[in-house]
């Protein structure tokens, strides 16, 4: 027994030893950040890695599983470039069924989507919009006049799972969960304009843009407060919305924003009230393929394309996906990754799981071990996502030294203290303009990623914290020292 206690304690001072050497090892900036107020109950990851050296200029935990919020948008975008190139583009084809006969369609117009998360979004300004007046000539170029069938929106090239199952409930019919389908238009979104009164009253619905089929119950209140804590929350396909918390009182024309229940419905609804707009008459109400399945009346017939619409370049939309880190973009991304291998047996559709599959399967093919990543979505919403710092910065430093999209990738990352989602972060300092990062932000989670350029070197860097005390602004500050300290500025 007396033996087994000598081990015992020999262990003990062993490990004990080892903790103090490490922990010596630390770079003063690291041990400054672990001490930090913030950083007390919390959950860190990180790695900043010289681009091509075996070594990291420093590491702690980096190997240690956490939720990565937005920062997963960088392999969603890298997997992207690299498996359908800077210079793809989504289509989007306007097509019909049957015969035209003195001016008379006896026959459907569709819709046919590929998944283009950008046609109509507020992203590109005024010319994303003009993709409806196309679509109008079209049709009347082809000399239709009348339509003796419907408008119907095809987005059966991905599954009816919009959002993820793993994604909040508060997160439900909100903007920025919007879901992602085989046809999106206007970033699945709409506003909603209320007039509030005196605190404690209820704020009054003035309208909905753009107009769209949606009851909406209102538990709003009237609050003395300078900024809303209030939610839309409904799911998808249910055109009903319940709006819950508070916006400021006395406001005249306040703005809310929410998710389309059912997008591609919505895109086959607004071609249907356009056209009759223009004079082309159109016999049977707007429908799509999720609702004509459900009630049985969906047929394969022969179609005719009359135009097709195209998207900005893939280059342009991981830009946009990165800078704004729009939500929207990184999901369709995922589900179209899905498309570019072999589908399973009985399987002609993406998915999120199917995207997640075929990106796995890709980066296990460049040799990256993919077994520390845990993926449910493209975008970083579902909390149960999981990265290690270390795995995502194998990514990174493969973007940065073998692909041939390395430019485009770099140019999607915002410039920390100028530009994006990152503008006020190490803003004013010596490495503003000189950190490429993507950030991530839930509830106690904040995040970076990217790139860092020094003394002529590049680094790969990845900042993952969970569980944070206190408020975001001081997290950010603590890691804004980290950096500097770190890169002696």
């Amino acid at each position: 027994m007396k033996q087994y206690r000598l081990l015992f304690l020999s262990v003990a001072v062993i490990l004990s030893f080892v903790a103090i050497c490490a922990n010596a090892q630390q770079p003063q900036p690291l041990k400054q950040l672990l001490a930090s107020p913030e950083m007390h109950n919390a959950s860190i990851g990180c790695i900043v890695k010289e681009i091509g050296s075996p070594h990291a200029k420093v590491s702690h935990l980096a190997d240690k599983r956490l939720t990565p919020a937005s920062v997963l948008k960088t392999i969603t975008t890298a997997t992207a470039l690299e498996l359908l190139g800077e210079t793809y583009r989504y289509p989007t084809e306007i097509q019909y069924d049957g015969f035209i006969q003195n001016g008379i369609l006896n026959g459907n117009i569709y819709i046919k989507g590929h998944g283009d998360p950008t046609l109509g979004s507020s992203q590109f300004g005024p010319e994303s919009k003009r993709f409806m007046q196309e679509w109008l000539n079209a049709i009347r170029l082809a000399g239709i006049t009348k339509i003796n069938g419907r408008v119907i929106a095809d987005e059966s090239i991905f599954d009816t799972e919009g959002i993820s199952m793993k994604w909040l409930y508060e997160d439900l019919g909100s903007y920025y969960g919007a879901g992602s389908y085989g046809v999106n238009m206007f970033d699945n979104m709409y506003s909603l304009y209320l007039r509030s009164g005196e605190e404690g009253t209820s704020p009054h619905i003035l309208r909905c843009d753009p107009a769209i089929n949606i009851t909406f119950h209102n538990y709003l209140k009237a609050k003395s407060i300078s900024k809303d804590s209030a939610y839309i929350v409904g799911m998808p396909f249910v055109p009903e919305r319940y709006l819950y918390g508070s916006i400021p009182d006395n406001q005249t024309n306040y703005k809310m924003k929410g998710d389309m229940p059912e997008p591609a419905l919505f895109s086959a609804q607004y071609l249907e009230k356009e056209l009759n707009k223009a004079g082309i008459t159109v016999k049977m109400p707007a429908s799509c393929y999720r609702k004509m399945q459900e009630e049985r009346s969906w047929q394969i017939k022969e179609r005719e394309t009359l135009t097709t619409t195209y998207s900005p370049t893939l280059a342009t939309i991981i830009e946009k996906t990165n800078h704004v880190s729009h939500n929207l973009y990184a999901d369709a991304l995922l589900k179209t990754i899905g498309l570019r291998y072999k589908a399973n047996k009985n399987e002609s559709i993406s998915s999120f799981e199917r995207g997640v599959r075929v990106m796995g399967r890709f980066w296990e093919e460049k040799g990256i071990d993919m077994s520390p990543f845990v993926i449910y979505d493209g975008s970083g919403l579902a909390l149960a996502n999981k990265v290690t710092a270390n795995a995502l910065c194998s990514i990174l430093g493969y973007m940065a030294t073998q692909s041939k999209h390395k430019k485009a990738y770099l140019q999607s990352f915002p410039q920390a203290g100028l530009e994006g989602s990152v503008r006020n972060f190490l803003k004013g300092t010596s490495l503003a303009g000189h950190a490429w990062l993507k950030s991530g932000s839930m509830s106690k989670i904040r995040c970076y990623a990217g790139y860092i350029e020094n003394q002529g070197k590049q680094y790969c860097v990845v900042l993952l914290i969970n569980d944070y005390e206190g408020n975001i602004a001081a997290v950010n500050r603590s890691l804004s020292r980290f950096l500097l300290g770190l890169f002696g500025q």
